[in-house]
């Protein structure tokens, strides 16, 4: 018996049913904030390798500027006023005008879109359009894993995610590129107009509606791996949790907000001194970063009102039918 023991002990690194680094006690594995910064750490290689696969939502926003900063470009007015008030001075000879032009005709370098330039963003924006879903439903996919402890294999699991889930994933991409353009837009519509009481309000509005479209995000993609819904109850679904869920949601985006912010502090501390890092280290980690962060807060949400709820009920079942077996 000795004899045997120690055989085991001497083979215990090969035993595969012993608990290892990966397997952790259930009270450990509270979703709280300590327990987000040990499986960070204890995930951070398998993220650094899914942000290789995400960087493509990211590389054709980047194409798009690029193409606009080192295109064409072309000399314009700063001000709206410029051109009527140069007409009027062709009519009217008045010095105070004269003065005016002067002050307001600071020219400025603004992109010229040429029809080349116009092609490369249009097959950009349309690749982005198309694969948008897809490349969330493959990233939601392994963080998932990620977060619930099981075996992941960042590259195979990303695309099976998209194989198993290709068609709402490019419906509900493509809805969730055009609304995230939207506001997009509008945001930046109403921070460059002039400022007024009815501008402001609606800037307000439009903010506090990307803040909760940001919250039913966290959930969107979530529900479409994890349950066989349509994708109307998808979206109704993702606002409910968005309000059930609003402290988690709010620490997600805060600790977004927070990672974000401190590159553009480092950005704006390191580069005038030379110093490039800051601009190429976002591409090698924050985009998995980010997604991590969503999936922390929104998943354990997910498993307390739709989970655990089934599984509760399926167990009840299972226990039922086997009592009724014993009674036969």
């Amino acid at each position: 018996m000795k004899n045997k023991n120690e055989k085991k002990k001497k083979f215990k690194l090969f035993d595969l049913n012993r608990d290892g680094k990966g397997v952790y006690e259930e009270e450990n594995r509270k979703p709280n904030l300590k327990f987000f910064f040990v499986l960070l750490w204890r995930k951070l290689t398998q993220l650094l390798q899914l942000n290789l696969l995400m960087l493509f939502q990211v590389l054709p926003i980047l194409g798009i500027v690029l193409i606009n900063i080192f295109g064409a470009k072309t000399f314009n007015t700063s001000s709206a006023l410029y051109a009527p008030l140069y007409g009027i001075s062709k009519i009217v000879d008045s010095p105070a005008l004269f003065n005016k032009l002067d002050l307001i005709g600071n020219q400025i370098e603004a992109p010229l879109v040429t029809p080349l330039m116009l092609l490369g963003m249009a097959v950009l924006a349309i690749f982005l359009f198309i694969t948008f879903g897809w490349q969330n439903v493959g990233a939601a996919y392994v963080l998932r894993g990620l977060f619930r402890g099981d075996p992941v294999f960042v590259f195979s699991d990303y695309f099976y995610g998209i194989k198993k889930n290709w068609k709402q994933g490019l419906i509900v991409g493509m809805i969730d590129f055009v609304c995230c353009a939207v506001l997009i837009i509008d945001i930046y519509f109403f921070m460059t107009s002039a400022s007024s009481l009815g501008i402001d309000i609606m800037l307000g509005i439009m903010v506090a509606v990307a803040i909760i479209y940001i919250f039913m995000r966290f959930y969107i993609y979530q529900l479409l791996i994890t349950f066989d819904m349509k994708i109307i109850k998808m979206i109704k679904n993702s606002l409910i949790f968005s309000i059930l869920g609003i402290f988690r949601n709010l620490m997600g985006l805060i600790g977004i907000v927070l990672l974000l912010a401190l590159h553009v502090i480092l950005i704006i501390w390191l580069l005038p001194m030379g110093i490039t890092i800051p601009l190429i280290l976002p591409f090698v980690y924050i985009v998995a970063i980010i997604g991590f962060i969503s999936v922390y807060a929104a998943y354990p949400v997910i498993d307390k009102y739709m989970i655990a709820p089934y599984e509760s009920e399926k167990n009840a079942e299972a226990d039922s039918d086997e009592h009724s077996a014993d009674v036969e």
